[in-house]
């Protein structure tokens, strides 16, 4: 049938309305999204180059200093200048904030700032516009260290890699070149011990929960509700509920510890808490229920008929179990680790509590540095980082999961 002119524009118009009308449904989850996920990940990743806290502070001192030789001190006007802001910033209490942000490029310089900003308060602008390079340097004797100067000109950078060369423990040289930086593996020490600590509690989960979920789906209902209720009794408890109980079961003075003393078991308390082990155990039991709900889900739709299919045929259970029932449940086994998995890297309140030093991962030194040590640029990289380090692993997991190159025998 040929359509007049009128009626194809009729056409258009109807399927333009349903396409707006289809936008309109779809826009609230649209600014969830955006507003929820897509705003806060571009602002970890902006702050994570962006620190113009230095910039503000002294910005006439950086604007010379950007056109300063490193390979010597620098001129009698930088270091006039110089003086000439640290004095403002003294008189209007910003000195302690320049000092930290100096700090984080050379440690130890707050002291330098401190001292420096006490000592040229007390003296007139009249006078530091005329000596301001010898009263600089008779405030402290670090001014003649170039470093102090190098740490200045590196952390008014507004724009800057540094916090991902301090994250992953590199530095530049004076050539301009990445070196790795001695003494400086704290971040990647925690990254491979949070990995490693991911792997073994997602293993852990898979090896308790494959047959829990199993028994489940195959119990009968009265049995199998029953037990459904304690799988998710954990979800109507508070985490800090559940995290203090393990506490008092594994301190040294609990109710573990305190039982095998009774028994004559041991004879000095085990050293439960505060350690690796204890953050294992007690994100075990946290995140146990998250591996078993997507078994269970894929398990209790698996028709029996294939088991009993293959046994007829004269297979072993053994051979059943990994070439018929094992592959029909890893869109199960695959949704639990990714669960356990990416939940337990971004997990920062249950290690903190039941870790101590030993047992905390990478996220609680990103919750340190954004509400202790104020360094914001520092956790935005780190949090970077991780929000990579996550996609790698998931397009790796992804790739060795493809059903269609995974084969079991």
């Amino acid at each position: 049938m040929i359509l007049s002119k009128d009626e194809k524009a009729s056409a258009r118009a109807e399927h333009r309305h349903h396409q707006w009308l289809a936008f309109s449904l779809t826009l609230p989850l649209l600014c969830f999204l955006i507003f929820s996920f897509i705003a806060p990940i571009s602002t970890l990743l902006f702050r994570s180059i962006y620190n113009p806290n230095v910039q503000q502070l002294i910005p006439q001192t950086i604007a010379l200093l950007n056109a300063w030789d490193p390979h010597s001190l620098p001129n009698e006007h930088i270091m006039t200048q110089m003086a000439l802001e640290l004095k403002t910033l003294a008189s209007q209490r910003k000195a302690g904030k320049l000092a930290q942000e100096i700090n984080r490029n050379l440690p130890g310089s707050a002291s330098l700032i401190k001292i420096s900003a006490r000592k040229l308060r007390k003296i007139d602008d009249a006078i530091l516009l005329h000596q301001g390079q010898n009263a600089l340097l008779n405030s402290h004797s670090g001014w003649k260290d170039i470093a102090t100067w190098k740490a200045i000109k590196n952390a008014g950078q507004v724009i800057t890699d540094q916090y991902y060369l301090t994250a992953l423990g590199l530095e530049k040289n004076p050539q301009g070149q990445h070196q790795s930086k001695p003494d400086s593996r704290l971040y990647i020490d925690l990254f491979l011990k949070t990995l490693k600590m991911a792997l073994i509690v997602t293993g852990l989960t898979l090896l308790l929960g494959y047959p829990l979920a199993y028994y489940l789906a195959h119990a009968p209902s009265r049995i199998s509700n029953i037990l459904f209720i304690f799988v998710l009794l954990p979800f109507w408890t508070s985490i800090l509920v559940r995290t203090t109980a393990w506490i008092a079961l594994l301190q040294t003075n609990g109710v573990i510890n305190s039982t095998l003393l009774w028994l004559n078991i041991i004879n000095a308390p085990l050293p439960l808490l505060y350690n690796q082990f204890s953050t294992i155990l007690v994100m075990t039991h946290i995140l146990l229920p998250l591996m078993i709900l997507p078994l269970y889900s894929v398990m209790k739709s698996i028709d029996p008929c294939y088991v009993r299919a293959a046994g007829s045929l004269g297979a072993k259970p053994t051979r059943i179990f990994f070439t018929v029932y094992l592959p029909m449940t890893l869109s199960g086994v695959s949704a639990g680790i990714l669960l356990v998995f990416i939940l337990f890297i971004g997990y920062f309140i249950t290690p903190a509590l039941v870790g101590g030093t030993d047992g905390q991962l990478i996220s609680n030194i990103i919750a340190f540095h954004m509400q202790q040590s104020n360094n914001w640029a520092l956790a935005s990289a780190l949090g970077a980082l991780l929000l990579l380090f996550i996609i790698v692993l998931y397009w790796l997991f992804d790739k060795l999961t493809d059903p269609n190159k995974l084969k079991l025998v």
